[in-house]
Parts: C-alpha cells; sequence; structure tokens
C-alpha cells in the first residue's frame, strides 16, 4: 500500500514546507496576525528543517532515520489540521481555517502511503 518513494516524499517536504510558510500571503490571512499566521510558518521552518536531517534523497545531513521523520510529519500534520479549534480561529472565513485542515489531512494521508526506507543509492544499484 505503501507506494511513495522518499526521493518523491522529499522533493513534497521542501514544497509543502515552503507553502506553509507562504500561505498566510498565498490565502490572504496574513493581516490576521496571531497563530492563524505563525503556526504554518513555524511548522514550515520545521519542516524544511528536519527535512535537512533526515536520513533520505533529499537529507544532506543524513541523522533522522526516515520512520521518525514520518512520526514528526504525522505529528505536525494533526496539530496544523486542529490548530484552528485549539487556537480559536475555526470561526474566521474558510480562506483563514481551511488550508489549516486541507494540508494537515493531506501530509497524514502522504505519510500513510510513503516508504518508511529510502531506496538503494545509486552506488548500489551499480554493484
Amino acid at each position: 500500500m505503501r507506494f511513495i518513494p522518499t526521493k518523491v516524499h522529499g522533493v513534497l517536504d521542501y514544497l509543502v514546507g515552503i507553502a506553509l510558510i507562504a500561505a498566510p500571503w498565498l490565502f490572504g490571512f496574513a493581516q490576521l496576525g496571531g497563530p492563524a499566521v505563525i503556526i504554518p510558518i513555524v511548522l514550515g521552518v520545521g519542516l524544511i528543517v528536519y527535512s535537512l536531517f533526515t536520513r533520505y534523497e533529499w537529507g544532506p545531513f543524513g541523522v533522522i532515520p526516515m520512520p521518525v521523520h514520518l512520526v514528526f510529519d504525522v505529528v505536525a500534520s494533526v496539530f496544523l489540521a486542529v490548530s484552528p479549534w485549539l487556537f480559536g480561529f475555526s470561526d474566521e472565513a474558510p480562506n483563514v481555517w481551511l488550508p489549516h485542515l486541507i494540508v494537515g489531512i493531506t501530509v497524514v494521508i502522504v505519510v500513510l502511503l510513503s516508504k518508511p526506507t529510502p531506496g538503494p543509492a545509486r552506488s548500489d544499484v551499480r554493484r
């Protein structure tokens, strides 16, 4: 059932990280301030940082095992999805809270479909 290779998951990590950082401006709620704005930015930066340290094709520092990375993804994504209710901005316009919910749920689905171990390195394939 897990068919998303870590190489693809890694690309998604960086794209989602950038999208989370830009979300308040992309969806027009940056002026609101507070948790609605801070949470996606902090989670986006965090995602990029722990991706840099993940032991997969896109992690130059390769310290964090991929299964641990996937746990970080789930915890951060569930937090993102429930943050509108935890921090009281669920009564704002949908452009404020809906991106938190949709991205959070989508990332959990991606984690469930992602392989927990990187494929063979190029040097391993030649042997």
